[in-house]
């Protein structure tokens, strides 16, 4: 068995296998996708409401005049010193802001839609950034969009916990619930601009970067009556929310009773980018995973990674060099996508979202299923996806036990024949940060490998083959009908298996490469050359009807 084998491809299962040439057919999908192109309304083009703006806050701001001058509506402080350590710095932030951790203030800037109402309220936060360069107003290309199309979106100021500050990922999660109690108050008090306007059991949250991991904060303490690291603290929300949304999050950076926080039965969207120069590994897969539906509410939750994005450019005052003192990377900024288009990726993919979680509208579903339905539509890279729904059941997931031959569902069975790697473990992240917890994805697969050419010969053996079998009775336990999809996630690596041995009767060439290690193989300039991996898929029926087709095509 080789040391520390990576996927060559993963299944949730990862296999690493056999490469050879692929001859590759004129493929038919322009054809096929011609025929699937998803026929709705655009849903990054504005709708039919007149914009309008307003600010709210404390109205004393010692650095913006917005919200100092211009708040048409004063908020209240709140106490968050439970929740926020300032250490050393608090002296001198409190200098800066004029305020200490037990008078945050209430600040956001509004958009909405000019009508009646009622409408599905929506709040973004930024994440960390340098606290005197202020990252609430870089949302606004969101805001007009979302308020046309009916929805109330408000940016939150939490510039006042950027900077230096560590392990306070729970008091921007807890911030967005203390902006919702204010929201709630609006909309039962006369006179006020919102009153009776706010739709507040169709509420979304959006973050980005450190706001991207306190959305998921703020939809569990939604459902709590204590906060978890000290029951002294009462909660008592019981918000409308929905859905959230994570753009670039980071994950564990707060971890209450030393676990990732789980979320139930909110819809979850998360995006990143392939050229994330701050979060480097797609760390809200670990929120994606940590997402459970448990009631009989329909629910979806989706992922997009998306090629040639960074970290910045989601937020139009952080631009596109992602190299802050969080980031010894330094991007090539050739490489990156403009950053008008990475902003439209996320409008599409967000008003999508919101459409469907908040306006019950699932034309848009199609989207996050399969993203080459809006092909048209999305800037030219490449897109990656997951989508899971709440019909979702798990035949192998590999979490369950040490036991590599069981799956998941009762009675799932695992074989092998021919393999020359076969084994479980957990997925690695492409980098590490340890601030943000660990360098793993918190998820299991299985990683196959396979080699049919032998040692010293120009011939190939029996095909080696990975073989799921389900049990008879799972269709009608499950309840599976034609409307029912198999689905596998498989992920290749740059590892190759050696060729195997030779029959016992024959001698392998000392020329060959039957004894070389895969080290030196990795080593090599050719290593990366490559051609692609290959093998088919095959199902067969209980009928015994068999059909097969290799991944190529």
């Amino acid at each position: 068995m080789h040391r520390n084998l990576l996927p060559i491809l993963v299944l949730l299962v990862v296999l690493s296998g056999c490469r050879g040439t692929l001859q590759l057919t004129p493929s038919d999908a322009e054809t096929v996708l011609s025929r699937q192109l998803l026929d709705a309304p655009h849903p990054a083009q504005p709708g039919p409401y007149e914009v309008r703006a307003l600010y709210y806050g404390s109205g004393d701001d010692r650095h913006r005049p917005e919200y100092r001058d211009s708040v048409t509506i004063v908020t209240p402080t709140v106490d968050a010193s439970e929740l926020v350590d300032l250490g050393d710095d608090a002296d001198e932030r409190e200098d800066y802001w004029g305020f200490d951790s037990d008078e945050y203030p209430l600040n956001g800037r509004v958009w909405y839609p000019a009508g009646d109402g009622p409408f599905p309220v929506v709040l973004i936060a930024h994440g960390n950034h340098d606290m005197k360069d202020f990252s609430d107003p870089g949302y606004e290309y969101l805001g007009r969009l979302l308020a046309s199309r009916g929805y109330i979106l408000a940016s939150l100021d939490m510039n006042f916990v950027n900077g230096g500050i560590r392990g306070e990922n729970d008091a921007r999660g807890w911030l967005f619930l203390k902006h919702l109690e204010q929201w709630r108050e609006w909309n039962r008090t006369e006179g006020n601009p919102f009153e009776g306007k706010l739709d507040l059991e169709n509420v979304a949250l959006i973050g980005h970067s450190r706001g991207g991991e306190a959305v998921g904060h703020a939809a569990a303490f939604n459902t709590l009556s204590h906060y978890p690291d000290n029951a002294l603290l009462d909660f008592d929300f019981g918000f409308g929310i929905q859905s959230i949304i994570a753009i670039a999050p980071v994950d564990q950076q707060y971890m209450p009773t030393d676990r990732g926080v789980p979320v139930e039965n909110v819809d979850y969207l998360v995006m990143h980018g392939s050229h994330d120069g701050d979060v480097t590994s797609f760390h809200g897969l670990r929120q994606y995973d940590r997402v459970s539906f448990t009631d009989s509410q329909p629910h979806l939750k989706a992922a997009v990674y998306v090629y040639r994005a960074n970290h910045g450019q989601w937020n139009t005052t952080w631009g596109a060099h992602d190299n802050g003192p969080r980031s010894g990377r330094i991007l090539d900024l050739r490489a990156l996508m403009p950053g008008e288009e990475q902003r439209e990726v996320a409008e599409i993919y967000i008003s999508a979202f919101l459409d469907v979680t908040l306006m019950n509208n699932d034309r848009y579903l199609p989207i996050f299923r399969d993203h080459r339905v809006i092909g048209h539509w999305l800037p030219k890279t490449m897109y990656i996806t997951r989508f899971q729904t709440n019909s979702f059941r798990p035949l192998v997931n590999f979490e369950e036990d040490i036991d590599v031959t069981t799956g998941t569902a009762p009675g799932v069975v695992m074989d092998g024949d021919s393999l020359a790697t076969w084994s479980e473990g957990e997925l690695q992240l492409r980098s590490s940060n340890e601030q943000f917890g660990s360098a793993t994805q918190d998820n299991q697969a299985v990683w196959i490998g396979w080699n049919n050419q032998i040692a010293g010969t120009d011939t190939t053996g029996v095909p080696a083959a990975f073989t799921l079998t389900l049990p008879e009775s799972l269709p009608t336990r499950w309840g599976i009908d034609e409307n029912g999809s198999l689905s596998f996630l498989l992920a290749p690596t740059k590892d190759v298996p050696d060729p195997r041995e030779p029959p016992t009767d024959s001698s392998a060439n000392e020329d060959t490469n039957a004894g070389e290690s895969q080290d030196e193989r990795e080593d090599d300039d050719d290593a990366d050359d490559l051609p692609p991996i290959d093998l088919s898929i095959q199902v067969t029926d209980a009928a015994g009807v068999t059909a097969s087709l290799p991944l190529h095509r």
